[in-house]
């Protein structure tokens, strides 16, 4: 049997999509740099073999699966060139796998985990469903009717994917490493648009979303009465939002998520304009809902000693604000202390004035040293630039989190797409340190 090899499996789409061939009978390797991070996990209880990146892993009769962040200078690629080794990229070998299933691709700057695990969960309770979600999870059934993939729009990979629907959740500037403005990056999702099978299901409250052109019909979700999906009488409580749906302004049903923010509302909303046109009833759509219990670093809660924390992958100024309204819904006699680590320093630099202005809608606001990442490892720019747009901020080291301790009765949010991890664990050491002192 071909073993395949994984270049880079610990990559957020690369864990999930070697968890889903393991799971289909596959023999999975694959190698990586030995720090840690938490799309390991789904990895090692599996029992998939993880080695340190080394030319040595690699034999002719693999198939190397090659990760996005890596080029074709890496040595293990090198090594599989000179054998005559299979090497094929992630997206496109993710993009011949979907189509053996009624694909769904869901996309778009922001939202893109959360709407996919949300779907992967609610079709589940319709008909067998494979997965790969951008939170490290993946899970494969080779007998699965549907395949739900997060489709990223970086360096427009997403446009390996042939999917039979599109989730579209927004467009928004983002990866300015990559993309010129966001008129490039609308382009990308056009050129996305024209490549989907049989229906594209888009946030009509987003403007460029709304100028779509495509070869299959376009479903618009959102709060704007022109959608042909529209909540209406949305109420949020603490436990959660419930709200009405409308069809093309006929009452379709009554939904509760166990969920908090608008940005919620509009995952479910998307979710529930597919279940629709695949003839899913509201019955089923709102037990899986009840029961959905969110995805990894999406607002992940954890409670210890009354102190609240949270963990989020936000790190673009939107889904910080999404992640602050949140928090203010759930917990709203609460202080809110925001942990912010930003993520690669193109990201910080082309947006810092909107962090800083995202960030103010905190009560209390901590910066943590810019993360930077295999594209880019250092920077002009450093962590004092955004302290100094944001009155009051302070700086926070890792190997010091003591001052979190003097927030009482807090909501403590660590925001990031990098290692802010570190900074929650050193704190939940530290109350624990506290509580046997």
């Amino acid at each position: 049997m071909t073993v395949l090899h994984f270049t880079g499996i610990k990559g957020s789409g690369m864990s999930p999509l070697a968890q889903i061939m393991h799971d289909m009978g596959k023999t999975v390797q694959g190698s990586d740099i030995e720090q840690y991070f938490f799309t390991e996990d789904r990895l090692r209880e599996r029992g998939i073999t993880i080695l340190p990146f080394e030319a040595d892993n690699i034999s002719a009769d693999m198939t190397i699966i090659a990760g996005n962040a890596f080029n074709d200078n890496h040595p293990e690629l090198v090594k599989a060139r000179e054998l005559g080794a299979t090497i094929i990229r992630y997206h496109e070998f993710l993009g011949d796998l979907m189509k053996q299933y009624v694909s769904v691709a869901i996309t778009g700057a922001h939202g893109k985990t959360s709407t996919t695990g949300l779907m992967a969960h609610v079709l589940d309770g319709f008909k067998p469903v494979s997965y790969l979600i951008g939170d490290g999870t993946g899970f494969g059934k080779e007998n699965s009717h549907f395949f739900v993939a997060e489709a990223c729009e970086y360096r427009r990979h997403f446009l390996a994917y042939h999917p039979d629907y599109a989730i579209m959740t927004n467009i928004d500037f983002d990866h300015p490493d990559y993309f010129a403005g966001i008129d490039d990056v609308f382009n990308a999702f056009e050129e996305m648009a024209q490549q989907v099978k049989k229906c594209i299901i888009a946030c009509g409250d987003d403007e460029y979303l709304q100028r779509i052109q495509a070869p299959v019909p376009v479903v618009y979700y959102g709060f704007g009465e022109e959608n042909d999906f529209q909540a209406r009488n949305v109420v949020k409580t603490t436990e959660g939002t419930t709200f009405d749906v409308m069809i093309r302004n006929e009452f379709f049903h009554t939904f509760m998520i166990p969920m908090f923010g608008d940005h919620a509302i509009m995952n479910a909303l998307a979710v529930i304009s597919l279940c629709h046109y695949e003839n899913i009833p509201a019955d089923i759509i709102q037990q899986q809902f009840s029961d959905f219990e969110g995805v990894k670093r999406r607002f992940t809660q954890t409670e210890l000693d009354g102190r609240i924390l949270i963990d989020d992958y936000a790190h673009h100024p939107t889904e910080i604000r999404a992640t602050l309204q949140s928090a203010r819904q759930k917990f709203p006699e609460r202080e809110i202390v925001a942990i912010f680590q930003p993520h690669t320093f193109t990201r910080t630099q082309t947006f810092l004035q909107e962090f800083a202005d995202s960030l103010s809608g905190a009560d209390q606001v901590y910066l943590c040293d810019i993360f930077g990442s295999a594209r880019e490892e250092a920077g002009v720019l450093t962590i004092h630039d955004l302290e100094e747009k944001i009155e009051g901020s302070r700086i926070l080291q890792s190997d010091d989190v003591t001052p979190l301790l003097q927030h009482e009765n807090a909501v403590y949010l660590f925001m990031g797409a990098g290692d802010v991890t570190k900074f929650q664990k050193a704190f939940e050491n530290l109350i624990k340190t506290e509580e046997t002192v």
